[in-house]
Order: structure tokens, then C-alpha cells, then sequence
């Protein structure tokens, strides 16, 4: 069940100003502070999304990671076994092996 923010739009209750309630994607949105009545209106709040740090992790999750090296020419830092490390503009022997990454 999501968790959703609210913000007091008067005075802070002594709960705080912000406080959080877990409600069901279908309810309606609080107008009102379940503790003190005051009004209160629902904020965007930050989510958790994690993201891979390395390559390896990438590789491993089926992505291709390009770093630009020289003009037409790019540097593959997750190829894979049979890949060539540089891409190059014209060359398409030396593209990534996407039958091995997408698959039905």
C-alpha cells in the first residue's frame, strides 16, 4: 500500500507539519489532519528507485553501456563474450550483439 504525504496549510499540529498516512491508490485524499482537523494538502514526494553502479551490473541486466571516445567512435564497457570494445561509425561488424540482450 502507497504511502502519501501531507502538509499542514495552516499551523503545524504537534504531530509536525508534514506526516505521512498509508492509504490505498483508490482513496480519496486527505483535506483534512486526522489528528488536529486542520487543513492539509498532499505533496510529491521523492521515490526509492535504485539505480546499477557498475557495469558488470549492467551488463548483467541486458544493458549496453556507450562512452564516446573520438568522433564516430564509441567505447562498449559492458560487451560481452564475441563483442568488439569499440563501435565505429560505417562498421557494422562492430556493433553490439543485440540477439544475445532482446529477447520475445
Amino acid at each position: 500500500m502507497p504511502v502519501y504525504e501531507y502538509e499542514h496549510l495552516g499551523k503545524a499540529c504537534p504531530a509536525g507539519s508534514v506526516f505521512e498516512v498509508k492509504q490505498s491508490i483508490h482513496e480519496k485524499s486527505l483535506t483534512r489532519c486526522p489528528q488536529c482537523g486542520q487543513a492539509v494538502k498532499r505533496c510529491l514526494s521523492l521515490t526509492n528507485i535504485s539505480s546499477p553502479k557498475t557495469n558488470s551490473e549492467l551488463r548483467d541486466l541486458g544493458f549496453t553501456k556507450l562512452i564516446r571516445r573520438d568522433n564516430g567512435v564509441y567505447e562498449n564497457v559492458t560487451r560481452r563474450e564475441g563483442e568488439s570494445r569499440f563501435m565505429e561509425r560505417g562498421k557494422p561488424e562492430t556493433m553490439p550483439n543485440l540477439s544475445k540482450t532482446i529477447k520475445d
